[in-house]
C-alpha cells in the first residue's frame, strides 16, 4: 500500500472515540486515549507520525487579585500563552520517500510558565489526529453513534417490479372486474392505486396477493349464488 492508502485503513480503525474524560464543565476525549486508539494500526501499517514547530509566539499576561476593601493587590500571577507553528509530517516507513507534509497549529496556556510548550504539542497533536482521521467524539455512547451511522448511509433504490408482474396484476383486475360485473377501474380505486409504474415490487407483490384473495372470495360467492 502507499501511504494514502495506509492513512484511509487507519482511518477505517477508528470512527468514534467516547469522551472519557471529565472537565469542570464538560466532559472531553484525552490526548492519550487519541493515540492510543491510533496507534497499534499505525504500527501495523509502519506509519510515522513526525510533528516539528516551524516558528512560535509567547504571549504574557499579568493578573492581580484585588480584596475588596482594598486596592492593592493580593496576589499576582502570570499566565503564559504559548503559540505553535507546526509542521506534520507522515512518513511511509516501508518507502521513506514517500512522505506527506500537512501545516498545522496548536496552543497552550500554563500558570509556572514552563509547561506550556508542552502543553501546546500534546493539544496540537490530539487534534491533528481526530482531525486527519475525522473520528466523531459525540456524546453518545458507540451504539447509538452506530446506529447514526447506519441511519445516514444513504438507502438502496427499491426494486422495480418485472413486466410479468405488473401483467399479473392487470389480468387478475380485469377477472375480477368481469366476474364482479363492474370495470378494472373500479377494482383499482378500491385498491387506491391510480398509477402502477409508481410501484415498487413489493408493493406490487402486495397488490397482487390482495387481488387473488378478492377474486377467490369473488368467485366462491359466484358458485354459491348458483346454487
Amino acid at each position: 500500500m502507499n501511504i494514502f492508502q495506509k492513512l484511509v485503513e487507519v482511518r477505517k480503525a477508528v470512527p468514534y472515540l467516547q469522551k472519557s474524560q471529565q472537565g469542570q464543565q464538560y466532559q472531553y476525549v484525552g490526548s492519550s486515549q487519541v493515540l492510543a486508539a491510533v496507534r497499534e494500526k499505525m504500527d501495523e501499517l509502519q506509519l510515522l507520525l513526525i510533528p516539528s514547530i516551524t516558528d512560535k509566539t509567547l504571549h504574557l499576561s499579568a493578573i492581580e487579585q484585588f480584596n475588596k476593601d482594598s486596592d492593592k493587590p493580593f496576589k499576582r500571577t502570570t499566565t503564559y500563552f504559548t503559540e505553535l507553528e507546526m509542521k506534520m509530517t507522515w512518513v511511509n516507513a516501508e518507502k521513506p520517500e514517500e512522505k506527506i507534509e500537512i501545516p498545522w497549529y496548536a496552543q497552550g496556556v500554563d500558570i509556572a510558565g514552563e509547561k506550556g510548550v508542552g502543553k501546546a504539542l500534546t493539544y496540537g497533536e490530539k487534534y491533528f489526529l481526530l482531525k486527519q482521521f475525522n473520528i466523531s467524539t459525540d456524546k453518545d455512547d458507540p451504539d447509538a453513534f452506530q446506529d447514526k451511522q447506519e441511519q445516514s448511509k444513504p438507502k438502496p433504490k427499491p426494486e422495480m417490479p418485472s413486466t410479468e408482474l405488473i401483467d399479473n396484476i392487470k389480468n387478475t383486475a380485469n377477472e375480477l372486474a368481469e366476474l364482479r360485473g363492474t370495470d378494472p377501474a373500479t377494482v383499482f380505486e378500491n385498491l387506491k392505486i391510480k398509477d402502477l409504474s409508481k410501484l415498487n415490487k413489493q408493493q406490487a407483490e402486495q397488490i397482487l396477493t390482495k387481488l387473488e384473495n378478492w377474486f377467490k372470495q369473488a368467485q366462491q360467492k359466484a358458485i354459491e349464488t348458483q346454487k
